[in-house]
């Protein structure tokens, strides 16, 4: 029964960490169309812009930049290093009581 319990722990962390991961990657991908300038009525660019305001944690606004790019690097950021360590934080959990 124990390692039917790990194995059950190691795939439950492994899907929360791929979860967190592609969160961490939608935000980091809206940071870089936005500095690259990509065109913000493009299908692509509306759906990872909408994503990334998803995933923000409220925090698209945080620090009131005036540059514009600026401002999406230092909110955006924020969220993504802070979506990082929560999903690195759960998924340790998760393998520690697994």
């Amino acid at each position: 029964m124990g390692s039917t319990t790990r194995r059950g722990a190691d795939a439950l962390a492994n899907a929360l960490r791929i979860i967190g991961m592609t969160i961490v990657a939608v935000l980091v991908v809206h940071i870089l169309l936005s500095l690259l300038d990509a065109n913000p009525e493009n299908a692509l660019t509306r759906l990872i812009r909408g994503g990334a305001d998803f995933f923000s944690l409220g925090l698209a606004n945080l620090f009131l930049v005036e540059d514009p790019k600026l401002a999406v690097l230092v909110n955006y950021g924020t969220a993504a290093l802070i979506w990082f360590a929560i999903t690195t934080v759960v998924v340790r959990l998760v393998r520690r009581i697994g």
